[in-house]
């Protein structure tokens, strides 16, 4: 086996939004061919994946219905404290930091269908590793 065979980088991508999941996925998985994402659409069903299929990182939206990001990653701290989360989210930066910073969120990235945030995010994940 050669060394210069990487292994994957297993991506959790939660959001509600479907159109954002496969944009996500399309994006990261073309500029980085060592990622591989999995998808969820809320908190509980990327619980049941992170119990099952511990990811190397989660990406998650922070305004989600039933269970928001903030609780969302409070729900990853007390099982899992050193997975590293990143915030991808249209929320403003401000708010997420100053209600999140106790939790300690990984990232944060703001959530546009531009090139260059899926740049930004995929280097926010390479630096998690």
């Amino acid at each position: 086996m050669s060394s210069s065979v990487q292994e994957a980088i297993q991506v959790l991508h939660v959001d509600d939004e479907p159109d954002f999941q496969d944009l996500t996925v399309e994006f990261l998985e073309r500029e980085d061919e060592q990622f591989s994402v999995v998808v969820a659409s809320g908190a509980t069903e990327a619980l049941e994946i992170i119990d099952n299929d511990k990811p190397d990182c989660v990406i998650s939206d922070f305004d989600m219905p039933r269970v928001d990001g903030l609780e969302f990653l409070r729900m990853i701290r007390i099982k899992y404290p050193q997975l590293p989360v990143v915030f991808f989210t249209s929320q403003d930066r401000e708010t997420i930091i100053g209600s999140a910073i106790a939790v300690g969120p990984t990232g944060y990235v703001k959530k546009e269908a531009t090139a260059e945030q899926y740049e930004f995010l995929a280097e926010q994940i390479r630096s998690t590793m």
